[in-house]
C-alpha cells in the first residue's frame, strides 16, 4: 500500500504522531511518503526513518496564492497514492480540495485540535471544518466533542484516533537533586508540560498559583515555551507568584520523577502526549475537564472545570495534604498509564480504516 501523509506546521505531538505512524506501515513493509512544510521535514526526520519526503507549503494561516499552490502540489504528489492521510484541520482541508474530481476515495483527515479564539480566525476556522466534514472520507478525532462536532457538520465517517504516547525514559537524575535545581526546598512540586500559549490555559494556573494555600506553598514549574513566555513572566514578577518558568526542556522524566503533582490547567486538549507520559510514570494528576481530558485519565486523577479557580485550587491541596491522596492518585494513574495504547495499536487503527 502506498500511503502520503499531508501535514501543515506543528513542532509537537502531531509530528511524532505522524513519524511513529509512518515507521510503523515502513515496518510493515508500506510505502510511505510526508508532504508537508521544510522546517517540519527537518525537525522529524521522516527521511531518516526512511519515508520519502516531500516539502509542500502548508503555512499555518490563510494566504490564497499559497493555499492554491499547496493543493496544486498535493494532487500531483497524491496521484499515484492508495491512501491519502491529512492531519490537522488546515492539512485537512487542502488534501480535500486537491482530491476533488478523482475517482478514488477521498482523504482520511485527523483532527488534533480544536480551536480556542473567535474572530476572523473562528471564521475561517469554520469553513475549512465544513470543507473537511463533507469531503473526507473519514475523520478521525481525538475527543468526543470534536467527532460530536464533525457529524453535526455533515461528516459521514468519525472515528477515535487512536494517539499512543512514546513510554518515557527513566529519570537519569535524583528526584532531590531536581527539587534543588528548582528551588523547592521542602515545599511541594506542582508541574506542568506545555507549550506557552492561550489554548494552555496558563493564566488560570497563575491565578491558581496565587492562592491563599494556608499551609505550604507549592511551587509551579512549567516546561515549555512559546508566545505567551515574556507576559506570563511579567504577570509573575509584578504578583510576586511561586511560579518558575523552565523553557524547553529535554530532562521532563526528571521533572516528572520529583513532582508532588501534575496540573493540567488547558482550555482544551485532544489526547496530550506529555499527560499520557505523566500517567505512565505513575504521577498523581488534576487536569481541566475538556476535551479528550476525561476519557485520557479513564478515572484516574482529579477532574476541575476550567476556569474555576477555588476549585482547582481546593483539588491541588487535597492531593498535597489530605493523608494517602497522593498515594492513591498515583496507583491510579500508573494502573491507567499502563492500560494506555502503544505504537502497534495506533498502526493497527489506521491500517482498519485505510482498509475498510
Amino acid at each position: 500500500m502506498r500511503v502520503v501523509f499531508v501535514l501543515g506546521t506543528t513542532s509537537g505531538g502531531t509530528g511524532r504522531h505522524v513519524l511513529m505512524l509512518a515507521e510503523g506501515l515502513l515496518r510493515r513493509g508500506h510505502q510511505v511518503v510526508v508532504a508537508g512544510p521544510a522546517a517540519v521535514g527537518e525537525a522529524f526526520g521522516f527521511g531518516a526513518a526512511g519515508a520519502r519526503f516531500t516539502p509542500v507549503a502548508v503555512s499555518d494561516r490563510p494566504h490564497p496564492a499559497r493555499d492554491l499552490a499547496a493543493v496544486a502540489a498535493i494532487r500531483r504528489i497524491t496521484r499515484e497514492a492508495d491512501v491519502v492521510h491529512a492531519h490537522g484541520l488546515r492539512a485537512g482541508a487542502l488534501a480535500v480540495l486537491a482530491g476533488f474530481g478523482r475517482a478514488r476515495p477521498a482523504p482520511v483527515v485527523t483532527l488534533h485540535n480544536a480551536l480556542t479564539a473567535g474572530g476572523f480566525v473562528g471564521a475561517v476556522h469554520g469553513v475549512l471544518e465544513r470543507i473537511v466534514a463533507r469531503g473526507a472520507g473519514r475523520v478521525l478525532v481525538v475527543s468526543p466533542d470534536l467527532g460530536e462536532r464533525m457529524a453535526a457538520l455533515g461528516a459521514r465517517d468519525v472515528r477515535p484516533a487512536v494517539v499512543p504516547a512514546p513510554v518515557p525514559r527513566p529519570p537519569s537524575r535524583a528526584a532531590a537533586r531536581v527539587r534543588e535545581e528548582l528551588g523547592a526546598g521542602e515545599r511541594p512540586v506542582v508541574l506542568t508540560v506545555a507549550r506557552l500559549a492561550q489554548q494552555k490555559g496558563l493564566e488560570f494556573l497563575l491565578d491558581v498559583a496565587a492562592g491563599p494555600w494556608g499551609g505550604r506553598e507549592p511551587v509551579f514549574a512549567i516546561a515549555g515555551e512559546g508566545p505567551l513566555k515574556r507576559e506570563l513572566q511579567e504577570r509573575i514578577e509584578r504578583e510576586k507568584l511561586p511560579v518558575r518558568l523552565l523553557g524547553d526542556r529535554d530532562d521532563v522524566p526528571d521533572l516528572l520523577a520529583a513532582a508532588d503533582l501534575v496540573f493540567w490547567p488547558s482550555r482544551w486538549e485532544g489526547q496530550p502526549l506529555s499527560l499520557s507520559e505523566a500517567l505512565m510514570a505513575g504521577r498523581p494528576v488534576v487536569a481541566t475537564e475538556v476535551g479528550g481530558i476525561p476519557d485520557l485519565l479513564g478515572g484516574a486523577g482529579t477532574l476541575v472545570p476550567y476556569g474555576e479557580v477555588g476549585a482547582a485550587r481546593a483539588a491541588v491541596r487535597a492531593v498535597l495534604e489530605e493523608p494517602g491522596e497522593a498515594e492513591r492518585h498515583a496507583r491510579a494513574a500508573a494502573e491507567r498509564g499502563a492500560a494506555l495504547p502503544h505504537d502497534d495499536d495506533a498502526v493497527d487503527a489506521v491500517l482498519g480504516v485505510y482498509t475498510a
